[in-house]
């Protein structure tokens, strides 16, 4: 950052790059640190990330999905905090003559999250004084730093740069800390350990010994740790028990707000059932299974009174996220989960409460955090990923996953395993063949219900050299999984699971 002394009296470009960064990240820090009073989410870092979510297209989504999995969020958030930096370095080096540029650049970028705020539907209109902390903040900070930065330069003046430059830094630090502390304070987890373990009036029948094939499978119940996760929210919306209050209004004879005491009051259930996203790719890993506990749907909806016509039950997360899901199987199967595993829900998962619909896609089924449920008809309004193209009712699809083998094997006789799913009608086939030759059937762990995943395993007779390994599952209702490739938009992927190994 030393300075080059010219004629021009212009900034090096070192220390102009320096003052628009220092700007930069001051900007988010105070955007941070007030956002941390009001909502987490009016950071307007994080507002802008829900937004480039939002706006996504979902081919992009779909691809990120495939590629990064669950760390998505961290790689979007990664990208824009390189993203900003660099607009911070191009705004230094257009500013080293006046601070004008730099300044314009602030306004507009600050101009972005203040617009990003104010769209978000989770936030107030308090929100936007997050925003405004963070342009007024980065444009000061941005504005001093070049003041300083003006040669010809004396030795008190490197030492007041360098110090303003440390302080700069400090407050940062310490600004964005206190905006994280401030964000966490809804002592969510002291929530859930205050409903302590949940028993259920009707537990869910016994996994049996033989429903899995580990080590060759995954285990047929999913820990909550493991399950997997997929959904919108780039900070987790942290309701607490005592302040969730779920909203039924719409089609129906009587509104209702209930409480989590109310739902506490209704006899609970356990179920068993494996859910799936529809972003998950042929042989993904998009899928998992846990013993959810909860209420069904229709006993809550038994106020309110559904009226004739409704066809859609129209939910809203916490942070905005709306879904669309059929009434007939809301109806028919539909749970307002509160517990997984015997626990009561994970935050990341929906706590305090979520939904559960056996046999669809998550996209159309799985409200986490819901906090408010409006009867309507499909024609009325659209919900998120309807919004973006992705079909209406998103039944799961019969599928079948290679898990083992997996790259390479050994000459002779290999196992090849793995799990299939056709929720709500059960697998009554999983059919292995290799190098395109005759279909082999596969040996089928025991069935748990028709609305979980079942194992499949075989041995293959396998001579050194390269092969390909294909399945294909068989529902009860006769259906077999089509070869037919199809990408997961807009209704979920289609195609035989093919893997190629190496045996030696």
């Amino acid at each position: 950052m030393d300075v080059v002394e010219n004629s021009d009296n212009r900034l090096s470009a070192g220390r102009a790059i320096w003052a628009a960064v220092l700007g930069v990240v001051s900007a988010v820090a105070a955007g941070h640190l007030v956002a941390g009073l009001l909502d987490a989410n009016a950071s307007p870092f994080l507002a802008v990330g829900n937004t480039a979510i939002d706006i996504t297209p979902a081919p992009v989504k779909d691809w990120a999905i495939a590629t990064f999995g669950t760390a998505d969020k961290v790689v979007l958030l990664t990208g824009m905090a390189v993203v900003l930096l660099g607009f911070a370095a191009l705004a230094g080096l257009l500013s080293r003559q006046s601070p004008a540029p730099g300044t314009v650049v602030a306004v507009v970028v600050g101009a972005l999250g203040l617009i990003a705020v104010m769209v978000r539907p989770d936030l107030g209109q308090l929100a936007i004084l997050a925003p405004l902390a963070s342009l007024f903040a980065g444009v000061a900070v941005f504005r001093l730093m070049h003041r300083l930065s003006r040669p010809p330069i004396e030795s008190a003046d490197r030492r007041k740069f360098l110090q303003t430059s440390a302080g700069v830094v400090a407050g940062v630090g310490l600004a964005g800390v206190g905006g994280q502390l401030l964000g966490s304070r809804t002592d969510v987890e002291g929530s859930r350990a205050a409903i302590g373990q949940l028993t259920p009036a009707t537990p869910a029948a016994p996994v049996p010994a033989g429903a899995d094939f580990v080590p060759h499978t995954a285990r047929f119940v999913t820990s909550n740790r493991d399950f997997y996760r997929i959904d919108t929210a780039l900070s987790v919306p942290k309701v607490r028990a005592e302040d969730w209050v779920l909203r039924i209004h719409g089609a129906v004879d009587n509104e209702l707000t209930l409480r989590y005491e109310d739902i506490r009051r209704f006899p609970l259930v356990e179920r068993t059932v494996t859910l799936a996203c529809v972003s998950n790719e042929v042989g993904g890993d998009l899928i998992s299974t846990s013993n959810f506990i909860g209420v069904p749907l229709k006993d809550v909806l038994a106020g309110a009174g559904v009226k004739p016509g409704a066809d859609q039950l129209f939910s809203t997360s916490a942070d905005g996220w709306t879904c669309g899901t059929p009434v007939a199987d809301i109806m028919e199967r539909g749970l307002l989960a509160i517990g997984m595993n015997g626990e009561p829900l994970p935050v990341e998962h929906g706590f305090p409460a979520r939904m559960v619909v056996p046999g669809l896609y998550g996209y159309v089924s799985a409200t986490k955090w819901v906090v408010d449920m409006e009867f309507n008809r499909f024609a009325d309004k659209e919900a998120y990923w309807l919004e973006r193209g992705w079909a209406q009712r998103g039944p799961i699809k019969t599928q079948s996953r290679i898990d083992t083998p997996r790259g390479s094997a050994k000459a002779g006789k290999v196992t090849v395993a793995g799990v299939a799913w056709a929720q709500t009608r059960g697998i009554a086939k999983v059919e292995v063949r290799a190098d395109e030759q005759d279909w082999v059937p596969a040996s089928l762990a025991t069935e748990v219900n028709p609305d979980t995943w079942r194992m499949w395993q075989t041995d293959l007779e396998l001579a050194p050299g390269e092969h390909t390994i294909q399945c294909r599952a068989t529902d009860r209702t006769g259906y077999t999984q089509t070869d037919a490739l199809a990408a997961p938009a807009p209704d979920g992927a289609t195609g035989w699971h093919t893997v190629s190994i190496s045996v030696s």
